[in-house]
């Protein structure tokens, strides 16, 4: 085994196996680490897509009269002028702090 390291070829390619894998600019450490860095990249890009997508959905049914009127309704609580409101909250739905 020790007669292999003895030779100048075998010297020369281990060091530059060593160097491109741990000290280069473009060592195989980097590249990991920019290959996770993509799939960060392109889960968020999926999710924006879908956020993209989800918002188009609701720029298309407001604008409907028949949306705008929906969401004045169910959000802003509005109301024509011969109607009453009734809000009615569940009890899990409300944000009541308990004193323990």
């Amino acid at each position: 085994m020790l007669k292999y390291f003895k030779n100048i070829f075998v010297l020369v390619f281990v060091g530059f196996a060593i160097w491109m894998l741990f000290v280069d600019s473009n060592s195989l450490l980097i590249h990991r680490e920019l290959n996770s860095d993509i799939d960060d990249l392109e889960s968020e890009k999926e999710y924006y897509t879908k956020q993209i997508i989800k918002d188009n959905k609701a720029i298309k049914e407001l604008s409907t009269e028949d949306g705008i009127e929906k969401l004045a309704r169910e959000k802003y609580y509005m109301k024509k002028d011969n109607e009453d409101i009734y809000i009615i909250e569940y009890e899990d739905s409300l944000n009541i702090k308990k004193n323990e």
